[in-house]
């Protein structure tokens, strides 16, 4: 059976379990009044979208870093990339957990 378009768009914009954990780290570090279960894993982080700012960002680097042991560097030229959603800051914790 088919999904319709709906249900696609549903459950891509549903959060996996890993997401709602990092969301769960973004909220309670930036003191965010939005639910973790709010948040839109396709949103964007910065600016528009969740509205952070630079400073925002490095705080989330900072606790990414502490609680995944990954080292996000603000020399990195994948920054955009990595910081452009939640979800793709996920796919990044996930991609360097694996290896």
């Amino acid at each position: 059976m088919q999904k319709t378009a709906v249900e696609r768009l549903s459950n891509e914009s549903a959060l996996s379990p890993q997401e709602l954990a990092l969301a769960e780290l973004i909220a309670t570090t930036l003191n965010l009044e939005t639910r973790p279960s709010d948040i839109d894993p396709e949103a964007p982080l910065y600016g528009a979208g969740l509205g952070l700012d630079s400073i925002d960002i490095l705080e989330i680097a900072l606790a990414v870093s502490k609680t995944y042991g990954i080292r996000l560097r603000s020399d990195d030229g994948n920054n955009q990339k990595i910081f452009t959603s939640l979800r793709s800051l996920n796919q990044h914790i996930q991609q360097f957990r694996a290896s």
